[in-house]
């Protein structure tokens, strides 16, 4: 099995921009439709994919925003949780639980990034 998570956000070249700025995403897919409205986003960091795609409210596609949040935590292993992290915030995230290390041996932090979803940066300890 393969599992891809897709992001929905409100604007998907705006995400894209962050993740590629803040993770060092890079950019491996990109789908229109037929009025040029960008429909799909693949990112990848480090082998890592996951898509991005706009709010469609007909198709059930709803942003964290259009539901109070979200219900989900992705997790993300970096070499530099702190870069990754200072990173996001300069980008517009916010800080839910700093960055430290951790006694289950991770260093890890959570934040929200400016689109609502809610990541765990996490690693070796440092």
């Amino acid at each position: 099995m393969s599992m891809k998570p897709r992001l929905i956000v409100p604007d998907p070249d705006t995400a894209a921009t962050y993740y590629q700025k803040t993770m060092g995403a890079e950019e491996v897919f990109r789908a229109q439709d037929d009025n040029g409205r960008v429909m799909v986003v693949v990112l990848q960091v480090d082998g890592s994919p996951f898509s991005l795609s706009p709010a469609v409210p007909e198709w059930g596609w709803l942003s964290p925003d259009d539901i109070g949040g979200s219900p989900v935590l992705l997790e993300a292993e970096f070499a530099d949780q702190d870069a990754v992290a200072e990173r996001m915030v300069a980008g517009g995230g916010t800080v839910i639980v700093p960055v430290e290390n951790r006694p289950y041996g991770k260093r890890e932090g959570r934040l929200r990034d400016p689109f609502g979803h809610l990541w765990i940066v996490t690693g070796e300890l440092r």
